[in-house]
């Protein structure tokens, strides 16, 4: 059972940093062997043991590929420049094309994912996206990035979405973040993208702050607390929780847009990983989805729910 409380826990720690950095680029090199090493942590003890290991084996993917991958291209710098002038994330998600580089990402995270233990459904699906032609392929890709997947070929587009990751994840690495500018709450400032979810951060630069985390390029950015990451309102914001827990996995949930996104209180639990948590607290959402409040964030190996 869940309950709800209209008032965030350790209100004081709110505006406890006067000027937190606003962004806080990715580290390819370090994020999916992080975030590998926290699902197999979890599915230690965790229902959801199976699917946890086989995230875990495409994380690890993830990772092992990126030695000797073709460096991608950011745009212009005149791109860039009327990015920021005119309030646009630099890496155009939209624009997004099947270039050679984002080929032959996806081609090795097929081959790197095939060894992973995965149900026969998963299986289906990763020969249907290994057979697919280019044509297929950019679908595929359109599909994640427009987040506009069809129900009948989810397991294909979560295969695609760990790839594209890998390829934006090295591409927002890249950017300089002095020229980022804010584009929403909601809104990565690389990319774009959706927030996974929220995370109340203990970094000595930056303690007591909220950080949005992309579900596409894993930049952080910064974003006031107890206020909608979806639509904005800091009017009617609650949090909702499973009973006994230890406290670091909430959701935020907003009455005027009765949307909800996961907050993680990383300054509890520096372990808390945006992506591997939202998944290990699929509890949470399903206490929630047939309540009045709809889930806000988007997760790529939660497609679905």
């Amino acid at each position: 059972m869940s309950h709800s409380s209209s008032i965030e826990p350790n209100p004081a720690a709110v505006g406890r940093v006067q000027a937190p950095p606003f962004v806080r680029l990715p580290d390819p090199s370090r994020l999916f062997e992080a975030r590998r090493e926290r699902l197999e942590f979890l599915a230690q003890t965790s229902e959801l043991a199976p699917y946890l290991r086989f995230i875990a084996g495409i994380a690890a993917a993830q990772s092992s590929i990126q030695e000797g991958l073709p460096e991608p291209d950011l745009p212009p710098d005149d791109a860039l420049d009327r990015a920021r002038e005119f309030g646009m994330p630099p890496l155009d998600r939209n624009r997004a094309g099947l270039d050679d580089v984002l080929s032959e990402t996806l081609s090795r995270l097929f081959d790197a994912v095939a060894p992973v233990t995965k149900p026969a459904e998963a299986e289906a699906a990763l020969e249907r996206v290994r057979a697919a032609t280019p044509d297929e392929m950019r679908s595929i890709v359109q599909g994640v990035l427009a987040d506009a997947i069809p129900a009948d070929a989810l397991a294909e587009h979560v295969y695609g979405a760990a790839g594209l990751q890998v390829h934006f994840t090295r591409l927002a690495a890249k950017l300089d973040r002095s020229r980022l500018a804010k584009i929403g709450d909601g809104a990565c400032p690389c990319c774009g993208g959706p927030p996974v979810s929220s995370l109340v951060v203990g970094w000595m630069e930056a303690e007591g702050t909220r950080y949005c985390s992309c579900a596409l390029c894993g930049t952080l950015w910064n974003v006031v607390r107890v206020k909608c990451v979806l639509c904005g309102s800091g009017k009617g914001i609650g949090y909702q929780e499973i009973d006994g827990g230890p406290g670091t996995i909430k959701a935020e949930c907003c009455d005027s847009c009765r949307g909800y996104v996961k907050i993680f209180y990383q300054q509890k639990d520096a372990a808390l990983d945006p992506v591997a948590d939202d998944i290990a607290s699929l509890g949470l959402d399903l206490l929630l989805k047939d309540g009045e409040y709809r889930r806000g964030s988007l997760n790529p190996f939660l497609l679905g729910v």
